[in-house]
């Protein structure tokens, strides 16, 4: 059992513990849609999160339990056998890059590519500041003489990835799974579709105007070098379609940004754990994608979990 311990103060002032279960909040449906495939560079895993009721939920990015030990990473890109795509074909010019804000805490950038896999016409707001044609949203936090990417947002199909600040002994470290908030979609593969993403500085708080209607709030609660924590909430529950989803990649277990899932089925009294391709979904209250060993594919990428589903966004703590 993994004990409760305080762990560094976030930049925000706040503490978090490490806990092996919420032991509360709604049971939501989590299905499991992922292929096999043999390309790395393929997001086939993905991990559906539905409920009619749900307006509330957290999601946390946690460093992987290895990575106290982890002394070499690895992020480069995995081409083998990838039979339709290449590294040339994935090459793209250099996007534009634009500083949207500044202060002593944080930096965003905003990128814009001479071209996107789908049209979108996204706002995105920064403060009073208005901008088009950003198609992806860099938020760094700055500690000491540097700035580290901490979290990304593609306004144009509603992806995401955090990590936590990296260790004492690390400089940097990889993303690997992305999630998508909102009402999921499909498009060529699922999506979320916007018409603004608007950031408050003062807050820390995104909020995600969503084209099917209504808005979601998602704050970022803790960000330390253990974990970082976004709170997410709803004007409206997301009926008739899942309100989050996770995307990753697994070819094996050595070779794979997320391998294994662990579900805490509601009134279970342990956790139902197993390989991630083998997962035939469930009702939960919480849901944990990760690794326990070391990948060769974006070794120091963050494991994720979601979990306090809640109906009424009053009711977070």
């Amino acid at each position: 059992m993994l004990l409760p311990r305080l762990i560094a103060l976030g930049f925000l002032g706040l503490a978090t513990t490490a806990s092996a279960a919420t032991l509360d909040g709604l049971a939501v449906e989590v299905t499991n849609t992922s292929e096999p495939v043999l390309c790395a560079e393929k997001d086939n895993v993905a991990i559906n999160f539905a409920s009619p009721d749900v307006r509330h939920f957290q999601i946390e990015a946690v460093h992987p339990a290895y990575m106290g030990s982890l002394r070499q990473d690895r992020w480069e890109p995995d081409w083998t056998a990838c039979e339709d795509i290449s590294e040339q074909t994935s090459a793209k010019p250099h996007p534009t890059m634009s500083t949207l804000y500044e202060d002593g805490n944080i930096r965003i950038m905003g990128l814009s590519f001479t071209e996107f896999w789908r049209p979108s016409d996204v706002t995105v707001t920064i403060g009073a500041r208005v901008e088009r044609n950003i198609h992806l949203l860099q938020l760094l936090k700055k500690r000491g003489d540097k700035a580290v990417e901490v979290l990304v947002i593609y306004p144009g199909d509603g992806y995401w990835r955090i990590k936590p600040l990296p260790p004492e002994h690390l400089d940097w470290t990889s993303y690997g799974s992305s999630f998508l908030v909102g009402p999921v979609e499909f498009d060529q593969r699922p999506v979320v579709n916007l018409k603004d993403v608007a950031f408050d500085p003062a807050a820390m708080t995104f909020t995600l105007t969503l084209v099917q209607g209504g808005k979601a709030s998602v704050v970022m609660k803790a960000l330390n070098e253990e974990r970082m924590t976004l709170d997410v909430s709803f004007d409206q529950a997301v009926s008739g379609m899942p309100f989050a989803g996770l995307r990753s990649m697994y070819v094996t277990e050595f070779n794979a940004d997320v391998a294994r899932v662990a579900v805490r089925e509601e009134g279970a009294h342990s956790w139902r754990e197993e390989m991630i391709m083998n997962f035939r979904g469930g009702k939960a209250t919480d849901a944990w994608m990760g690794r326990l060993v070391p990948s060769r594919h974006n070794t120091s990428a963050p494991d994720m979990m979601f979990n306090r589903f809640r109906a009424s966004p009053a009711a977070s703590r």
